[in-house]
């Protein structure tokens, strides 16, 4: 087998020889300094420290370890140190024999030094974390309940959730994702809650992804899921670590990606993305009311503003008599058709949102306020548009921010201009059929091989308590049917 290899590198050397030709080591291939000078060269953030007293060479990246660290376990340990007392100091715990090149390099990345002595290699741990401290969510606001959020560093967040779900049942699994940038990903579940066959059936899913680079959960989420192709979220993402742990408690499976600040959850319905923590922290009956006003919000954001251009369109019989006069009034400087109007207004709306978004906060805020107010009553009065479309596009709008998930949120604003030009080419018909049209897409989207539309189908009342309301404890006593847990009790509170 080795005359084998010799042969081969030779020939493919002989057939590029004006290429240098640059041999990666095998797995479990002896590491060597050379070799890893070679991998790291023309690096400008990569540093070699030598004490010729012991014979020893040290590698690293500064920018990725700690000055504390560095001193205490190397500078202040082999500054002075002979080869015999060398040799006693890399017996300590923190020095870890490693004879494997890949994990050298692997080591050398994650923020450790490696230290060549004599023909062996050793790897310590001299890492420090860079990135903020653990905060409040920007994304999500917490009105009540923990204010504490995910960071970019993988180890906090899980520090963080086991302070949560102090068990031995929660079980985290590691992959490396990434060509060429590797990333850690974790899965974390709860061992006996979990459904085993929805924690391995995402396991090769992750196993099986090749992409050069996974910057963010968000991103992983789009190579995992079984619709990519659909316009709705199918993992929900989270920076709130009581999110987090309710659903893992619930059954459900939550992964990390280190960097990201943002978690992932699955399976999730459709139903889950209107549903918020904070629902919890209050008294059942609040928490059910703001639910149902989420739903509510949801159908007037979908439908409002193209039901306007259906009505002013085709079926003007359907408006009252004593606002007909009125809206007509208000059209009758309009030159444009409803259709044009209504999608020249969203637009607007859409890029005053979006600018809001990208400016720094004090000024997004005032972009958002006094241009919806200038930009609308200047198209008022120039004749653009009618005073009821204003009306109809900023409840829209407005009705939007009452649904928790931003990616959901989008989404669905997403939908309504497809309503909006089915409204005003076929009318009220359009619209049902362009809502028709969305609910069959929903009814066939999967999440882990479970219905996007559980708990309406398939149908499960048991789950209505905990869906379209926020039950009563006392009441929720059975964990949600799309987790598919075997350990389905969760509650036995008495009324």
């Amino acid at each position: 087998m080795g005359v084998f290899q010799n042969l081969k590198k030779f020939l493919f050397t002989q057939g590029n020889s004006t290429e240098q030709v640059t041999v990666k080591p095998e797995k479990n291939e002896k590491p060597t300094l050379n070799h890893i000078l070679d991998q790291f060269k023309d690096c400008i953030d990569f540093q070699q420290r030598t004490y010729p007293n012991c014979h020893v060479h040290i590698v690293y990246l500064p920018f990725l370890v700690g000055p504390e660290p560095l001193k205490r376990d190397i500078v202040d340990p082999l500054s002075d140190a002979t080869e015999d007392e060398a040799t006693q100091i890399f017996k300590r715990s923190q020095y870890k024999l490693t004879g494997d090149a890949k994990e050298c390099v692997k080591g050398i990345l994650d923020g450790q030094a490696a230290i060549f002595f004599r023909d062996l290699t050793y790897l310590v741990d001299i890492s420090e974390p860079v990135g903020r401290s653990i905060s409040q969510s920007e994304t999500e606001t917490v009105i009540s309940g923990p204010h504490d959020g995910f960071v970019e560093n993988l180890s906090e967040n899980l520090g963080v959730l086991r302070k949560k779900i102090k068990s031995t049942h929660l079980k985290t699994v590691k992959f490396e994702v990434g060509e060429i940038a590797k990333t850690d990903v974790v899965l974390v579940y709860l061992d006996r809650i979990a459904d085993q066959n929805m924690v391995e059936d995402l396991k090769k899913r992750i196993q099986s992804i090749e992409f050069d680079a996974i910057m963010d959960s968000n991103m992983l989420v789009q190579l995992i899921d079984e619709n990519p192709n659909s316009v709705f979220p199918q993992f929900m993402t989270t920076e709130r670590p009581d999110a987090i742990a309710s659903k893992l408690i619930g059954g459900r499976i939550a992964g990390f990606v280190d960097g990201s600040p943002s978690a992932f959850v699955s399976p999730t319905n459709f139903f889950d993305f209107f549903s918020s923590p904070d629902d919890y922290y209050q008294r059942w009956l609040l928490g059910t009311a703001l639910r149902v006003l989420r739903f509510i919000g949801f159908l007037i954001t979908i439908s409002f503003t193209a039901f306007y251009v259906s009505v002013t369109t085709y079926h003007y019989e359907m408006i009252p008599h004593t606002m007909l006069l009125n809206l007509t009034e208000s059209r009758a400087k309009v030159p444009f058709p409803p259709l044009i109007e209504a999608l020249l207004m969203e637009t607007t709306i859409e890029l005053l949102r979006e600018a809001g978004a990208r400016l720094p906060t004090k000024i997004g805020q005032t972009i958002g306020i006094v241009g919806g107010i200038v930009i609308g009553q200047a198209a008022v009065q120039a004749g653009f548009t009618s005073n009821i479309l204003i009306i109809s596009v900023a409840t829209s709008a407005i009705a939007s921010f009452v649904i928790p998930s931003y990616i959901m949120s989008a989404s669905i604003r997403l939908i309504r201009f497809g309503l909006i030009i089915m409204a005003g080419i076929l009318g009220n018909l359009g619209l049902m059929m362009c809502i028709g049209l969305v609910v069959i897409h929903l009814s066939g989207v999967t999440n882990l091989g479970t219905s996007y539309l559980t708990p309406l189908a398939p149908m499960n009342f048991s789950d209505f308590l905990d869906t379209f309301v926020r039950g009563p404890f006392w009441g929720l006593r059975k964990r949600p049917s799309i987790s598919d847990s075997k350990n389905k009790s969760t509650n036995k509170m008495r009324k």
